[in-house]
């Protein structure tokens, strides 16, 4: 029988050593590390075969973890969380307290709130925010299910979620830009 409690201290252990773990998000499977080390996020890049300059989202498990990252979040930002019927990523400005190389060039990071119970019990044990990237070699189709994801990045991770390997996701979450000066930008539906 799946146990969560065991999963989020399994993956804990792992991710405070530096490694990088395989597990079940709200959307898709990610590739997950403490966004605050920036050498576990320098093993993610490296395993997506991916470049720096493309960054990667955190996930967050509420507003106190929201605002240790940003100062500023726009007041449309949690219009957005309320109204949101499905997964939401918004990209803010001006991101602090993680590891450089996971914020954009223009000083911007993508962050979802989850729900998810077993990464939302992860980052309760962490404190921190928790880095989330498609199970993909970059470039590669987003796969939908844990069978799908390659047997190079199953190979290439510290530690793999024993958690909903059976489920079949929905899709990627939508993900929206949101600047200090109230723009708003949709990235992806």
């Amino acid at each position: 029988m799946e146990n969560i409690n065991t999963e989020v201290h399994n993956a804990y252990e792992i991710i405070k050593e530096g490694g990088i773990i395989l597990y079940p998000t709200d959307t898709v499977w990610g590739i997950g590390c403490d966004a605050t080390n920036p050498e576990a996020v320098a093993k993610i890049y490296k395993l997506k075969q991916r470049a720096e300059t493309q960054s990667m989202i955190v996930l967050m498990n509420g507003e106190k973890m929201m605002y240790n990252v940003f100062k500023n979040i726009p007041e449309v930002a949690w219009q957005i969380i309320d109204l949101s019927e499905k997964p939401t990523t918004l990209i803010l400005d001006d991101a602090r307290n993680v590891a450089p190389n996971i914020i954009a060039a223009d000083k911007s990071l993508g962050m979802r709130l989850v729900k998810e119970p077993f990464c939302f019990k992860l980052m309760e044990r962490m404190k921190k925010p928790l880095v989330s990237t498609s199970a993909n070699i970059s470039g590669q189709p987003t796969p939908l299910s844990f069978k799908d994801i390659s047997t190079e990045i199953k190979n290439g991770v510290d530690y793999i979620v024993k958690l909903n390997q059976d489920k079949i996701n929905g899709k990627s979450s939508t993900i929206i830009k949101l600047t200090n000066d109230s723009q708003v930008k949709v990235i992806r539906k």
